[in-house]
């Protein structure tokens, strides 16, 4: 090829770019791919804590060594103060087991599975990019795109600052905020919701960590203000990162500067302060604007959003690198299936946009939630009124549960939302409201299919590599796969109508089928619930026969109140 065409061009070098460079050279070596990233690395950037899925993903590009290696803080949760109560409470990923200690840098497994990192951006970033190079990417930094030149739906070719021209057969948007490509081309982005937040930060050193868990884990803390929320993430054991998400109308209104506005929030937030007491600010304060969307699509004849560039959700539920990982996982996957010619071209790329939307805005529907819920915000209780009125959301437990899953509770990975399993959205909704909704399956013990006017199609499930094509069933904006525990029950529910008939099957069939355990059951319980919520399966009474105990489901919930923050943290807000 000439030295100015690849089979790959992708604009950006962040995480969303270098893992998707790294998939493509790992699964489809043969091809010829470049990245194209404008600054000079290192650099910092925000969004420094991680999920577990991450880590999933960079041991699958084989980098996970390479970023435990550099010896980052473990993270086995956050610690949050939220909703109606002054009270702290975990989000625990090792579901109330002891964080076993060990000496690092460690392997990934065992209960390193579970655990994620945080970050220091400049580092982590110039790790996925030296990986991909390493897997034979070719990395040009300091290299703007100025401009995308298309033909219709195409991209022909990318014209950087310098003039020159770079061809490509696959085009990827990794550009983050800046959308080179997506602005380019005018996609259409929607904002399905009233939040629009502005995050202030600044690093400092020497701050005190809020929880020590072992020699190195520690949990990420998000507190509540009276007007808005701080984080405070350990990125090393000397430089912490601090940031202040507040209303973007709060910020205008308040007349402060963001330096302003940031140090009135440090001086309100006696947990924060008692941190950084002896701490010692790097001097810059940063601030960027903190508004979720969704892109119209993700894909067009030959060319894919990744990253921020695909869209954004607000940073309470801290996804943002894990949802650039796993579009990237499934964007370099796409193109991996397209060279291999096994499907249809056209339902490769459709799948891949219905898998990115339907995961923002599962996200964004539940920080919404969160927002709504917290009677913290005293001094915002038109503006939760308006997001929850956006939402259609009238607080209280049972309907914030039924507006929760009008995005749909059945998912691939486990019926949940945005990355919690039901029985955490159960706890999360009990926290914040005081009352949990009951479950169908717990207050019914008769079921029946309910299948009447579905559309069948064919889904994507992505494997390392591959793509798997399922049947599924489609009705309104409600996906069933039919695969898996979903495919199992949707047979069973046909076959018996009881529920002591049902649990019997799941705790026989199913869970030899897999060879699982009480958490296999766990899960298909779980399943159960999401096919009823989602109006998969109707639930009656029938009071001749038995009901289902949840009692097994209890202690499985990731969320739980806190019990080894420093006691300074247990204050009550003025």
């Amino acid at each position: 090829m000439p030295a100015n065409e690849f089979d790959v061009a992708i604009i950006g070098g962040g995480p969303a770019g270098s893992i998707t460079a790294s998939f493509l050279r790992k699964y489809s070596p043969s091809l010829r791919v470049a990245i194209f990233e404008r600054e000079q690395f290192p650099r910092d950037h925000v969004g420094e804590s991680l999920l577990p899925v991450v880590c999933r993903v960079l041991d699958e590009i084989g980098c996970w060594d390479k970023v435990e290696a550099a010896d980052f803080p473990v993270k086995v949760g956050a610690t949050y103060r939220w909703g109606k109560s002054n009270d702290l409470w975990d989000f625990d990923f090792l579901s109330g087991q002891p964080y076993l200690d060990q000496p690092r840098p460690a392997k990934y497994e065992g209960q390193r599975r579970s655990t994620a990192f945080q970050i220091d951006r400049a580092r982590f970033d110039q790790i996925l990019l030296d990986h991909a190079q390493e897997m034979g990417a070719t990395v040009f930094l300091e290299t703007k795109v100025s401009k995308v030149v298309s033909s219709g739906d195409r991209v022909e070719y990318l014209e950087l600052a310098g003039g020159e021209a770079v061809r490509a057969r696959y085009y990827v948007d990794a550009s983050g905020g800046s959308a080179i490509l997506r602005r380019a081309l005018d996609i259409p982005t929607e904002e399905p919701t009233a939040l629009r937040n502005i995050a202030i930060w600044a690093y400092w050193e020497n701050a005190e960590w809020a929880a020590t868990v072992g020699t190195s884990g520690t949990r990420v803390q998000v507190l509540s203000l009276g007007w808005g929320w701080i984080w405070f993430i350990p990125l090393s054991p000397t430089r912490t990162s601090i940031g202040l998400v507040v209303p973007a109308d709060y910020f205008k209104k308040s007349g402060a500067t963001t330096e302003q506005l940031y140090s009135k929030a440090l001086g309100e937030e006696v947990t924060v302060a008692s941190l950084i007491a002896n701490a010692r600010s790097e001097g810059t304060v940063f601030a960027t604007r903190d508004w979720s969307f969704v892109s119209a699509r993700m894909e067009g004849e030959n060319w894919f959003l990744v990253g921020e560039a695909a869209g954004f959700a607000d940073p309470i539920l801290a996804a943002g690198i894990s949802m650039a990982a796993v579009g990237a996982w499934e964007a370099a996957t796409t193109i991996c299936e397209i060279e291999k010619g096994r499907f249809e071209k056209r339902w490769l790329r459709e799948e891949f946009t219905r898998a990115s939307i339907r995961r923002l805005r599962s996200h964004i529907l539940f920080a919404d939630y969160w927002y709504s819920a917290n009677a913290h915000f005293t001094d915002l209780v038109e503006f939760t009124r308006n997001i929850a009125e956006h939402a259609g959301l009238h607080l209280g437990a049972k309907s914030a549960w039924q507006w929760l899953g009008t995005g749909g509770f059945v998912t691939f990975g486990g019926a949940g939302i945005a990355g919690f399993n039901l029985v955490s959205t159960d706890w999360l909704i009990n926290e914040f409201e005081g009352q949990a909704p009951e479950w169908a399956i717990s207050r019914n013990n008769w079921f029946e299919a309910d299948f009447e006017g579905t559309e069948q199609l064919a889904l994507a499930v992505y494997h390392p590599g591959y793509v798997e094509q399922i049947h599924g069933l489609a009705r309104r904006s409600k996906v069933l796969p039919l695969h898996g525990i979903y495919g199992f029950l949707a047979r069973t529910v046909q076959e018996t109508h009881r529920v002591d008939q049902i649990i019997g099957s799941l705790a026989g069939d199913w869970c030899r089928q897999i060879g699982g355990g009480p958490a296999a059951m766990v899960n298909a319980l779980q399943a159960l619930e999401g096919m009823v919520q989602d109006g998969w399966i109707k639930a009656r009474l029938d009071e001749s026969l038995p009901l289902m105990s949840l009692d097994s489901l209890r202690q499985t919930s990731i969320l739980h109140p806190n019990v080894d923050n420093r006691a300074v943290t247990k204050k009550k807000l003025k």
